[in-house]
């Protein structure tokens, strides 16, 4: 199919997968974007230079970075899904997208879902008025890493909006291995991993006498697929790194 001035040209990585399937389905579907390449495993991403504009990565944590990297090289802008990423990982995009010095746009996404993305935003802006958080993630017993990408990131948010307050109150002096979940930047988070499940996260927020609870669930894969394509179309608007759906979400 032709580029038209007004088609984005989409490559997908990780196209046999189930969510590269299904992004190559929302791309062939969408009337602006134009599916030109679908990699897999062993595929070269530098190949992709002049053939797309965009390439969308669902792959695995160890490919990942090096995808982003040979696709920084190859002038096409990234939308990743994928997770795993840490933030010595993180800056080392940042100093060759600064290096590049072009207009190339990286796009890292925890999370697609549009509930979940405004979940994280709505959690960050209400715990400096809460004593108490924990945050719960539930997903399918296949997924790899513990805590999820999501939850990370909820955490990471929280704690960041909480600055300068006290604490969150936790006496407990003995426990089992675990028992009190991970600990991000001082949030505790719980993983939950349930044949049935697919991508579920919790917020609990407490208060003496109260208690708010925002939660988010998607129940297929095509709950992410609008999210995406915001990503997918927006991510030339915006040059360098970007982390989380909601940076090029219009919210404030």
């Amino acid at each position: 199919m032709s580029n038209s001035s007004n088609t984005l040209r989409v490559a997908v990585l990780g196209a046999a997968g189930r969510m590269g399937t299904a992004v190559c389905e929302a791309v062939e579907s969408a009337s602006d974007l134009d599916l030109v390449a679908r990699y897999d495993a062993g595929d070269d991403p530098a190949a992709l230079a002049g053939v797309a504009d965009v390439a969308v990565d669902f792959t695995v944590p160890s490919a990942t970075e090096d995808n982003v990297h040979a696709l920084i090289d190859a002038g096409v802008h990234a939308v990743v899904g994928t997770t795993g990423w840490q933030e010595d990982s993180l800056g080392r995009v940042r100093e060759h997208l600064d290096r590049a010095g072009g207009n190339t746009g990286v796009l890292i996404a925890p999370n697609f879902a549009l509930s979940a993305v405004l979940a994280m935003r709505l959690s960050a802006q209400v715990a400096r008025f809460f004593e108490s958080v924990e945050v719960i993630e539930l997903h399918h017993p296949n997924k790899a890493d513990a805590p999820s990408g999501t939850a990370v990131h909820t955490a990471q948010n929280i704690a960041a909006a909480r600055q300068g307050m006290p604490a969150v109150p936790d006496a407990t002096e003995t426990s089992l291995d675990g028992a009190r979940g991970a600990t991000v930047d001082g949030i505790h988070v719980h993983s939950v991993r349930l044949r049935g499940l697919v991508a579920h996260e919790e917020v609990l927020l407490g208060n003496p006498g109260e208690q708010l609870t925002i939660r988010t669930d998607s129940f297929d894969r095509s709950s992410f697929m609008p999210g995406v394509l915001i990503g997918v179309r927006s991510v030339p608007q915006y040059p360098g790194l970007q982390v989380g759906l909601d940076s090029v979400l219009d919210l404030d």
